[in-house]
């Protein structure tokens, strides 16, 4: 287990090699968001995503994992054909503190959807995943860390963070103190956009 300090402005590449090897070898990563610290894993190493639907008490198919992509390259790998406004919509708020609910196409890793059709697309506008996946070179599965404390729901601190899932993952990244509230969840599947959750991110500025 490791406690890894990268700078959230300017990533050291050494730093986000070491944890693309960590997550190649299968590891389970905790890192910062423009929103709150996740946990992830690459999404080609299946029994990595049911370690995290384990720590989070669900079965992979009933599981809300979302994918964290690097820019909208990654779209037409994992989802079914976008309507116009939607893909314009995302290009606009995109990076940003929002996750899009979208139809999934027949490559989503089959541990995360036998029968489930849709899928969560995140790119957050923080330098450190978006290197990560840069670096990996496909996304990263994402949730959210959680906290026990209804006031505070998520924990913003790493080194508190860190002491709580040392035994857990892999490693942490410190990536300074994050936010306590989560993305935007957005409904597309049916061409519209119906907001399921309000979050960090106004939609409305976009539409």
């Amino acid at each position: 287990m490791e406690l890894i300090e990268i700078n959230p402005d300017n990533p050291q590449q050494n730093r986000i090699e070491d944890v693309v090897k960590c997550l190649r070898r299968g590891g389970i990563i905790i890192y910062p968001t423009d929103t709150v610290y996740g946990m992830g894993c690459d999404i080609s190493q299946p029994r990595a995503i049911e370690r995290i639907c384990k720590l989070k008490g669900v079965k992979p198919e009933k599981a809300n994992l979302s994918f964290i992509c690097s820019d909208l390259s990654h779209l037409s790998d994992y989802c079914k054909q976008l309507d116009s406004s939607i893909f314009k919509l995302m290009k606009k708020s995109l990076p940003g503190p929002f996750t899009f609910i979208l139809n999934a196409s027949s490559n989503v890793p089959r541990i995360i959807s036998p029968k489930k059709k849709t899928v969560g697309i995140r790119i957050p506008n923080h330098q450190i995943p978006l290197s990560i996946v840069r670096t990996l070179g496909n996304p990263i599965i994402t949730t959210s860390i959680k906290d026990e404390d209804d006031v505070i729901e998520y924990t913003t601190d790493p080194s508190l963070i860190f002491e709580k899932y040392e035994k857990l993952v892999n490693m942490v990244i410190d990536g300074g103190y994050g936010n306590n509230e989560a993305s935007t969840v957005l409904d597309c599947t049916s061409g519209e956009v119906e907001i399921i959750r309000e979050g960090l991110g106004d939609i409305n500025q976009y539409l």
